[in-house]
């Protein structure tokens, strides 16, 4: 893999034009001479990553994977040459195109192109990780949207079209909260926020902004709707970075919320570790629902599905991040022993506001207690 111009900071069009360029001569060249042309690609799993206490996020060890143009990986070799042609057709136009975009561009391919999706997905995950730079900065944008923002910040942004300098209150939306838009380097940011909360569920984000929870706790809520885009997970580095803000993780006490939602903002997952240095929050610290909540406040609970179990020991044996933290050996190991989990919505129990009323104060009262 080439160093990225991501690795140094985000790079300008022309550059990232001239490393494209650069590559696919290097391999006009081997055909030229009569030489087999190669590509060599991270390889990206779990298995080729360590947890980095030090850097605060999961990266790669070194594994790679090699692509040789040859009768059997003739297509996929054409198809990556062709999905970094659209790249770079994409950025010299000033364009984008969105990852369901490409695929139906595919279609133009002839015998190169895309069955389904997934097969045009993976070659642009390829060609991140060969460059070492993100889909944004190679054209791409997810399909999905990112997450919502409410509270004391606000976003410095640019009129489409004009250029025209922009400022977005989140504090002034009315019912509804600011769209964090698919890329997310080129904002500014204005606060005086306290921290960071990301929240899990959009319910529970909706009822902290209904009742304007981040005016008391003079704080900036972010609803991640599950496992966070790269979007939402960069918009919150950037964000915590700049203003010097912690970062507090509001989710379900369940081994997908704490193993999927949570160690993917903080830490990074394996198939991005190429990229993780950028795309993960390492100073986010779990507020909760934590397996002692339940306990401490009689929490309802559901039991836990095979699939939990499966999670929560798959994590325990072979995530670098859960084997790192004892503490959360000691919590995923008490929830699988009391075979339950619960949700946030669990502390309408009490009363609807009971959650904003009087746990999350509780909890905020005493971050350095916050599992890491």
């Amino acid at each position: 893999m080439k160093e990225g111009v991501l690795s140094k900071g985000v790079g300008s069009q022309a550059s990232v034009v001239r490393q494209i360029t650069s590559s696919v001569s290097e391999i006009h060249k081997k055909i030229v001479g009569g030489r087999k042309p190669s590509m060599r690609f991270p390889l990206r799993s779990l298995s080729n990553v360590r947890y980095s206490p030090k850097k605060g996020h999961f990266e790669m060890v070194g594994k790679t994977k090699e692509r040789t143009l040859t009768v059997s990986t003739v297509k996929t070799f054409a198809q990556t040459l062709r999905m970094v042609a659209l790249s770079k057709e994409l950025i010299e136009t000033d364009d984008f195109a969105t990852k369901r975009d490409a695929y139906y561009q595919t279609k133009n391919w002839d015998e190169a192109r895309c069955d389904d999706q997934v097969e045009s997905d993976t070659i642009m995950d390829d060609i991140e990780s060969f460059y070492g730079l993100n889909k944004e900065q190679l054209g791409f944008r997810p399909d999905e949207h990112g997450g919502l923002v409410a509270g004391r910040l606000i976003v410095l942004d640019q009129e489409q079209g004009t250029g025209r300098s922009l400022e977005v209150d989140c504090t002034r939306f009315g019912s509804g909260a600011y769209g964090i838009p698919s890329a997310v380097e080129h904002l500014g940011f204005k606060t005086r926020a306290k921290f960071i909360l990301a929240i899990e569920t959009g319910g529970m984000f909706e009822r902290l902004n209904y009742h304007r929870f981040w005016d008391g706790a003079d704080c900036i809520l972010v609803s991640m709707a599950g496992v966070p885009t790269r979007a939402v997970r960069r918009f919150i580095r950037r964000l915590a970075d700049e203003k010097k803000l912690p970062v507090y993780v509001f989710v379900d006490c369940d081994p997908y919320g704490i193993g999927n939602i949570y160690r993917t903002l903080k830490v990074g997952s394996g198939n991005n570790a190429h990229l993780n240095a950028f795309f993960c929050v390492p100073q986010a610290r779990f507020l909760g629902v934590t397996p002692q909540d339940i306990i401490d406040y009689k929490l309802p609970t559901h039991p836990l599905k095979d699939v939990d179990i499966k999670r929560a020991k798959d994590a325990l044996k072979n995530d670098p991040f859960f084997r790192h933290h004892k503490e959360w050996t000691r919590s995923l190991e008490q929830l699988l022993k009391m075979g339950v989990r619960a949700e946030q919505q669990a502390f309408a129990k009490f009363n609807l506001n009971y959650a904003m009323n009087s746990y999350l104060p509780a909890k905020l009262a005493h971050p350095e207690k916050f599992l890491p």
